[in-house]
């Protein structure tokens, strides 16, 4: 079922507003039960001997969160630091039993681990970052820990997680639709409280090369209303090259001109469909499917039969997911667009978010 359809049939009459509305009232009381049953101890926080950093949102959608988590992992994994991730792995096989780990195996099933915990691991192999999946993020924690001896650990998408204590939440919040309609879900996309931004030790916009600066201004001033003193940093999501996975070779972005066809399953796919259009591409023909969507044989000849011969584009949390066969369907001419966050400023604006991820990092990479 595809729920965002549903929710947008639904929204169409006032009686579905109606059932929406009142299903948010219920999931905000079921919200602060459960961050109440932790405040007040009648939940245990586990503590464990590592720096953790929540890498999380206050809304459901693309804010590039995985991005962000890619750009962490990697900058520490550079400087010598022992870091690893732990993800829940959401809409993966496997979900009950001990973590599974991604670790130097190259053989994984991408359903076992979750479509973005496997994409990471594929972008960070170089880099020998384990990745840790489980639904007890906390259990998963313990075995980075037990495994790796990492020193930080990413927690990806634990924002609204609170059995694992973190030493610091780095906030992503999508400057095109910071907040949307300022409801709780299903009625809107808060997945808690806009006060949740008050937990916040770090917060990130995102896309706001997408948006003006008088918005961007706004925003701040927003979020100044929940937490007057946390600092904002503004990134761009900035494509790098495309991948030709039919041969295995990086093409410059420039290479690529014209009308194309693209595809993707993600939370907001129309900046995706934004950074093609702004690179000068027409796109001629695009398909949307629900996020982690599972693309079989029928949907890769569907795109096969109907592109008409144009380059085909989409991501790499996408091509993840492709069938193993795929190679017998797509024979050429398709391509992964590679994307790096990028924080915007100086020197200054990335020792904030360095320094956020671990204290005095500036001096860790000078030594």
């Amino acid at each position: 079922m595809d729920l965002v359809k549903t929710k947008e049939k639904w929204e169409q009459y006032s009686v579905g507003r109606a059932v929406l509305w009142g299903a948010s009232k219920i999931y905000g009381l079921l919200v602060r039960l459960n961050q109440s049953a932790y405040a007040n101890g009648w939940k245990t926080v586990k503590n464990i001997n590592s720096r953790v950093v929540c890498i999380g949102n206050i809304t459901v959608g693309g804010t590039g969160k995985t991005t962000a988590v890619l750009l962490a992992a990697t900058t520490l994994a550079q400087a010598g630091v022992r870091v690893a991730i732990v993800s829940r792995g959401y809409k993966r096989r496997q979900k009950v039993g001990k973590p599974v780990v991604l670790f130097d195996n190259p053989d994984a099933d991408w359903r076992m681990a979750g479509d973005e915990p496997f994409m990471m691991s594929r972008v960070l192999s170089q880099y020998k970052v384990p990745i840790v999946i489980s639904p007890n993020r906390a259990e998963a924690a313990t075995e980075a820990l037990r495994r790796f001896k990492s020193q930080v650990i990413l927690l990806d998408d634990g924002l609204q997680h609170h059995k694992l204590n973190r030493d610091a939440n780095i906030v992503l919040i999508d400057a095109q639709n910071p907040f949307g309609n300022q409801h709780l879900l299903p009625y809107g996309i808060l997945r808690e409280p806009i006060t949740g931004l008050k937990r916040a030790s770090l917060i990130v916009l995102t896309h706001c090369n997408q948006v003006s600066e008088e918005e961007l201004e706004k925003i701040k001033t927003e979020i100044r209303l929940y937490n007057q003193s946390v600092q904002i940093l503004e990134s761009n999501h900035q494509p790098q090259y495309y991948m030709d996975i039919c041969q295995a070779r990086q093409v410059p972005l420039e290479e690529i001109q014209g009308p194309v066809a693209c595809f993707s399953a993600l939370g907001n796919p129309v900046t995706f469909e934004n950074t093609l259009t702004n690179l000068g591409l027409e796109l001629k023909q695009k398909w949307r499917f629900p996020d982690h969507q599972h693309y079989t044989e029928e949907h890769l000849r569907t795109f096969e039969a109907t592109r008409g011969g144009l380059p085909l584009i989409t991501t790499f949390k996408d091509f993840v997911k492709f069938p193993d066969n795929w190679r017998d369907i797509l024979k050429e001419n398709v391509y992964v667009l590679s994307v790096n966050l990028k924080i915007r400023g100086g020197e200054d604006e990335m020792n904030t978010f360095t320094n956020t991820l671990y204290p005095n990092f500036s001096a860790l990479k000078e030594g």
